[in-house]
């Protein structure tokens, strides 16, 4: 039996416990910084060499050259084709409504002219090569391959190129099946710190990316954190993270289960439910002492809600929402009769899930929008991984001869005021010419 932690938020210490609750600490191992700290600069000045070397050493690579570790599109495409019918159906069709939901996102240039007769706009210009990184420990990842890759397609980036651990089997085949399906352009099977240094840094082999997007283990954030500036990186992701919202009325077995949905990914993964009828959390927790014995992942589902879960008991729906603001969540259920009336009080979330038949599993594979998502309280100000993360923005000024009269006398003035003459200067003599 695994009983969740209890919170009111009508105790005095409510606050106090949620904080300590909701804290993580995202501070690196200093050991983890300083492997890193040698993997990449060993990529940068020797290249191929140490890929190769790092390779062998941490993933028992047999490969003796570093062009033994791309896999050719053939291989990619012989994989999907070679997919179980209702595997290739599956992935096909949840490549679909993403690809559906992306091409929404997409930004477009636009201009403006001013009545001087200056120009001004915005020009929206493609990514020109990026990197995905694909998780290759414990599991297989196709659907990571598709939410990564798919918005960088559809932004029309130039070059996708995904690394990804070696693995062996069926996962294996999936995995290739999505980059297949996903546009991705070359594959290397290589993981680590060592492949997130080669995309920064680029090797003989392996091209500099512009960007490096995709989870991984604490050597790939580590490595993430240090190459950013070099490339973009998409965001340092923590743990998973559910908030159920519930008026009480859902299958409590359906609850429980959607709290196991995140729990069972590590034990310090984070599942909370928030609803005011006490005598439904209570059927909460009798559904999971049910559900739990029967789970492969039991132990890592207790673990992570003996941890870090809370079932907590709100005064109402409204003070509910404002709890959940606070929180933050990657994902937010929104379990109840009539989710519109209080999506307007949600300001915060990375993705929220309306109705009961929502749960949040769905959106991991198929529904359409993307499952990289804020972490760690970060949805306060971060976004959902999108087509815009593969696109960039030039501002666009063509100043007219009248403008140039007009904007110089304004540019001018504030230039002298901050005491940049040169400025004012450059200003001021196209004054003069007119």
């Amino acid at each position: 039996m695994t009983q969740v932690k209890r919170l009111d938020s009508q105790s005095a210490d409510f606050q106090a416990s949620l904080r300590a609750l909701l804290a993580f600490e995202t501070a690196q191992d200093p050991k983890v910084d300083a492997a890193v700290h040698t993997i990449l600069a060993e990529v940068k000045t020797r290249g191929d060499a140490a890929v190769l070397e790092y390779t062998q050493r941490f993933d028992k690579s047999s490969a003796s050259a570093i062009q033994q570790l791309e896999l050719p599109q053939s291989q990619l495409q012989a994989a999907y084709e070679a997919l179980p019918e209702r595997e290739k159906t599956a992935l096909t069709q949840a490549a679909e409504r993403v690809r559906s939901y992306h091409q929404r996102q997409k930004q477009e240039s636009w201009q403006y002219t001013d009545a001087d007769g200056t120009l001004l706009g915005q020009k929206i210009t493609p990514l020109d090569r990026v990197g995905i990184y694909v998780p290759g420990g414990k599991a297989a990842y196709p659907s990571s391959v598709l939410m990564n890759a798919m918005p960088a397609q559809v932004a029309g980036v130039g070059e996708i190129i995904m690394v990804s651990p070696a693995r062996g089997g069926e996962e294996q085949q999936l995995v290739l099946a999505a980059a297949w399906l996903a546009g991705v352009h070359r594959v290397f099977t290589i993981g680590g710190a060592q492949a997130v240094a080669a995309l920064a840094y680029g090797t003989a082999t392996i091209p500099q990316v512009d960007k490096i997007v995709g989870p991984g283990n604490a050597y790939v954030a580590a490595a993430k954190r240090a190459v950013f500036g070099v490339v973009g990186i998409d965001m340092v992701a923590g743990p998973s993270e559910i908030l159920v919202i519930c008026d009480g009325s859902t299958n409590p077995d359906w609850i429980a289960m959607d709290l196991f949905s995140q729990a069972e990914h590590d034990e310090i993964a984070q599942s909370i439910l928030l609803c005011p009828d006490q005598a439904f959390i209570d059927r909460v927790q009798a559904s999971i002492d049910k559900l739990l014995p029967h789970m492969p992942r039991r132990d890592i589902i207790a673990a992570s809600l003996g941890n870090r879960g809370a079932l907590i008991k709100v005064a109402d729906m409204a003070e509910a929402c404002d709890i959940a603001n606070y929180i933050a969540p990657e994902h937010l259920e929104l379990s109840v009769s009539d989710p519109q009336t209080w999506l307007p009080q949600l300001k915060h979330a990375g993705a929220i899930f309306m109705g009961r038949f929502t749960s949040e599993s769905l959106g991991d594979y198929c529904a359409g929008p993307n499952h990289v998502l804020p972490t760690s309280r970060t949805a306060r100000f971060a976004s959902p991984l999108g087509v815009y993360d593969f696109q960039k923005r030039s501002s666009l000024i063509q100043v007219s001869a009248q403008g140039a009269i007009n904007l110089g006398k304004i540019a001018s003035t504030l230039a002298h005021g901050e005491g940049l003459q040169a400025h004012a200067r450059a200003a001021e003599m196209r004054l003069e010419q007119q």
